[in-house]
């Protein structure tokens, strides 16, 4: 006992020093803060109607490789190409672009500006009948087509059943004569026929001028684009007037709801969904959102811009898409691209239900029934044309978004709209074949 007291003072001062021991002993250390993205990449998109579904495409991207960062831009005005032009002058491309499968964006890839696509799983996933469209002159695979803005694409006329039921309305209108008095029943039973969006030209230009386009001049014309392309189509005529005609004509009838001139793009599809106007000439890629109101059930059927005892020549082709800029980042847009037409698709298409542009679906994705039963019987015609922006040079493309509303404001005649739109053409062509 007295050997334990004499001890005491020992161990008291050794559990001291075991207690100071510990005081002193490091934290285990904390898990290092992740590393920023080693890569950040640039990506300027054409999307009127699904900004919030690409900032997710986006988002997931940079989940799935979280050493590369999007920095996301969306495209503004009437046309990808008007955003494109200021970019390419300044030498200040991103390195994800949109773009339409026509002459300009062919051009910029045979000039060395959009890279090669076709070791790219995109590609080898994008149905076959589309990439004509997205092949340059030079044989340069330079972009792909959108997973909802695009894909197949066509512009087509929805319309509201129930309304079309309200006026006494037995068929459809096979022939313009007869889609004239058709709207003219539903004025008379007091329903506005059709929106029109003169506010966003573009979709005038993708509507009436090119169904306007396609069966006033395209029509029975075999190598139509080749003489477009070469300055040699006749576009100031009688026929190429009736397109602007015919667009006019539907305005000073009263066919077209009040205040149109400034009806932008979104509020032209509150109009058809919030069941105000009977119908919407619009495109495949909106179908999620013309087709899917829960007041009244909509159908769709070929707009009737043929003369009566011709066949109709639809408009059919491949929508705004995507392409990678020659760029350092070029690795990383490159799969950035991949994952929008493959991971990332189903948040793109299950709002826009178009149909698809490729050959294997990552899935489960929602498709409108209607839409490609549409798309599937005006492929299969006889003749078919392209949406405006897939034809027209880029300078006539902006000239048109102008002579469209100055020919709805009665500051144009049809005829003074198709010898301007000639020249324009014509001058495009003799700088492209210098």
């Amino acid at each position: 006992m007295l050997k334990l007291l004499r001890c005491a003072p020992r161990l008291s001062a050794l559990l001291c020093l075991l207690a100071l021991a510990a005081c002193g002993r490091p934290e285990p250390a904390a898990a290092p803060p992740r590393a920023p993205p080693t890569t950040t990449i640039t990506a300027l998109v054409w999307a009127p109607d699904w900004p919030q579904e690409m900032q997710q495409v986006a988002a997931a991207f940079s989940r799935a490789h979280p050493d590369i960062k999007v920095e996301l831009q969306f495209m503004i005005g009437n046309s990808v190409e008007e955003n494109l032009k200021p970019k390419v002058a300044a030498n200040q491309l991103p390195d994800l672009v949109s773009v339409n499968p026509n002459s300009y964006a062919a051009g910029l890839a045979d000039q060395g500006l959009l890279a090669e696509l076709g070791g790219s799983a995109a590609w080898d996933n994008m149905l076959d009948v589309l990439k004509p469209d997205w092949t340059s002159p030079e044989k340069k695979r330079f972009g792909v087509a959108g997973g909802v803005a695009g894909g197949v694409a066509a512009t087509l006329i929805y319309y509201n059943k129930d309304l079309f039921r309200q006026a006494g309305v037995e068929r459809l209108p096979t022939d313009f004569d007869q889609f004239l008095a058709l709207c003219e029943r539903l004025k008379r039973a007091g329903i506005t026929p059709l929106v029109f969006d003169a506010g966003f030209p573009n979709m005038l230009g993708n509507g009436p001028f090119s169904f306007g386009f396609a069966n006033n001049v395209a029509a029975g014309r075999p190598g139509w684009r080749a003489a477009l392309a070469a300055g040699k189509l006749d576009l100031d005529t009688e026929a190429a007037a009736d397109i602007f005609g015919k667009i006019k004509q539907l305005a000073e009838r009263g066919y077209v709801q009040k205040d149109f001139l400034n009806t932008g793009y979104d509020e032209g599809i509150q109009l058809f969904a919030g069941g105000k106007v009977a119908m919407a000439f619009h495109g495949t890629w909106a179908a999620g959102r013309l087709m899917a109101s829960k007041h009244f059930a909509s159908g769709v059927f070929v707009p009737p811009w043929n003369a009566a005892g011709r066949a109709v020549v639809p408009v059919v082709g491949s929508e705004t898409g995507f392409a990678v800029c020659e760029t350092r980042n070029k690795r990383a847009a490159l799969m950035l691209l991949d994952f929008i037409v493959g991971q990332g698709f189903a948040l793109q298409q299950n709002k826009r239900q178009n149909v698809p542009p490729m050959k294997r679906v990552p899935g489960p994705v929602r498709n409108d029934a209607q839409i490609t039963a549409y798309v599937a019987a005006v492929g299969a015609a006889a003749q078919t044309s392209g949406p405006y922006y897939s034809f027209l040079p880029a300078p006539a493309i902006e000239l048109l978004h102008t002579l469209l509303h100055d020919v709805l404001a009665g500051q144009t005649s049809p005829r003074q709209a198709a010898a301007a739109l000639d020249a324009s053409v014509r001058a495009a062509a003799a700088q492209d074949n210098r």
